[in-house]
Parts: C-alpha cells; sequence; structure tokens
C-alpha cells in the first residue's frame, strides 16, 4: 500500500511547500485538492501542479473534487472537473454522493446521484480516469448499508470507493464496513478522532493496524489527514506510524 497526504490538510501551505513536505515524509503521492491547491478550470494550475509534484518523485494519487452527484446546482460543473484532473494528470476523481444521507435521500434524490454517477464515470473513462465516492457523512455513503446499495445501483466499471473510519462507530464495527464494501474500495483516508477531537496517529495505532489488516493491502493510497493542529511536524510522526504499521 502507497502512503499520501491529502493536500487539503495543509490548506494554509502552498504548493510547493506541500511537496517539500510530502518528500520530507517520504510519501508516495498526493491527492490535489479541488477547493484550494488546483480549482476546476486552472489547467495552467493543474499542469505546473503536476509538472512540480513529479520532478520531486512524487505521484498524482488523485483530484480531491467536491463534486456532488445528483446535485441540482454545481459550483463547477464537471467537465471543469475532469479537464482539470487530465491536466494534472490524475488517475481518479473524488466526488461525494449527492448532498444528502441516507435517512433524509428520497428515492428521487437517490436516482439522480446514480444517473449522475453513470454519465461522469463514462466522460471520465474516456480520458482513462476513475470516479471515486468518498465514504462521507451527509452523503448516500453515510452507512455501509448504504454505500453498497449505492455502489449495485450505480453498476459502473469505473466507480469505486474510499474508506475511512466513521465519526462515533467502535472499530468492530468500522471493520464490518470494511468487509461488507471490499470489492469497491479503492483508496483510504487516514486520521485518528476522539469524537471530532484530532489525535496523533500514534494514539490509534492499534486501531489501524486492524484497519489495515482487514483492508488486505491491495495496491491503494493510505492518504493522511486531518492532522492535529495542522502541524507539519505532527504530520511528519504520523507519516512514520503509518510506514510502519505498513511495514
Amino acid at each position: 500500500m502507497k502512503i499520501g497526504l491529502c493536500s487539503i490538510t495543509f490548506r494554509q501551505l502552498d504548493i510547493r511547500s506541500i511537496v517539500k513536505l510530502a518528500v520530507e515524509a517520504t510519501l508516495d503521492g498526493i491527492e490535489w485538492g479541488g477547493d484550494k491547491h488546483v480549482p476546476p478550470g486552472e489547467l495552467n494550475t493543474a499542469r505546473q501542479t503536476a509538472l512540480t509534484t513529479q520532478k520531486a518523485g512524487l505521484e498524482v494519487s488523485s483530484y480531491g473534487s467536491y463534486y456532488r452527484t445528483g446535485s441540482l446546482t454545481h459550483e463547477h460543473e464537471f467537465d471543469a472537473i475532469l479537464a482539470t484532473a487530465v491536466a494534472l494528470q490524475a488517475p481518479s476523481i473524488r466526488v461525494w454522493a449527492g448532498e444528502k444521507g441516507s435517512v433524509d435521500a428520497t428515492a428521487e434524490d437517490r436516482k439522480r446521484v446514480v444517473s449522475d454517477a453513470q454519465r461522469i464515470a463514462t466522460l471520465a473513462q474516456v480520458e482513462g480516469i476513475a470516479v471515486h465516492f468518498e465514504y462521507h457523512g451527509g452523503t448516500l455513503t453515510d452507512t455501509k448499508e448504504s454505500a453498497q446499495g449505492l455502489m449495485v445501483a450505480v453498476d459502473h466499471p469505473n466507480v469505486g470507493l474510499y474508506w475511512q473510519p466513521a465519526v462515533g462507530l467502535p472499530v468492530e464495527q468500522r471493520v464490518q464496513s470494511i468487509r461488507l464494501l471490499l470489492p469497491y474500495l479503492t483508496h483510504v483516508h487516514v486520521f485518528q478522532w476522539h469524537g471530532t477531537d484530532r489525535l496523533p496517529l500514534s494514539a490509534g495505532e492499534e486501531d489501524w493496524a486492524t484497519y489495515l489488516h482487514a483492508l488486505n493491502n491491495k495496491q491503494r493510497y493510505a492518504m493522511l489527514e486531518f492532522v492535529k493542529n495542522d502541524d507539519p511536524a505532527q504530520f511528519i510522526e504520523d507519516a512514520k506510524v503509518l510506514r510502519g504499521l505498513l511495514s
């Protein structure tokens, strides 16, 4: 499993500073975020970011967009997001599954999310870029059952699913979500919280050993985010902990 960083972890840093930090932490790649560092439609920024990343010996692991499938209004249309991902040389685009959680979403909401996901996945497939849903509260991937139902309904070979520890659930329930969703899982967002308080990754070393074992160490990225106090020094330490777990 490769180790990466979500650039949004350090929104306060510029692109070169993030690349330098990733090199210092001996990472493999970076997921560049579309809300700060590589905005949709800014193709020159995307090209330069790809070049800066590659020159440092790193990969672009993915493009973290905030596109919500099935939304009736978009800040950025998918065409602009896809063009940016192409310029960034990103192998995949992260998106969100709608605008409502599974309890609140209507049948029509779900239908729009599924239809739009199939549409954008087909568009991205032409460019050799995958589409990955984030496993996230407030969307149709807020529970393992809803996420599985969504993936079954979308039924597209170019659509995958991230995983991250759901807030407030015990370790065993999180492991159950990995087991149920494993056929669809791609990358992993790595962080350690108590409630919503950020902790050093070392505080959850045993938990993460359990998660990573369940993930079967397949070829995927484990990408660090939500570092305690947004502290680069803490990030370097977290990266060491994660590398130790994977080794």
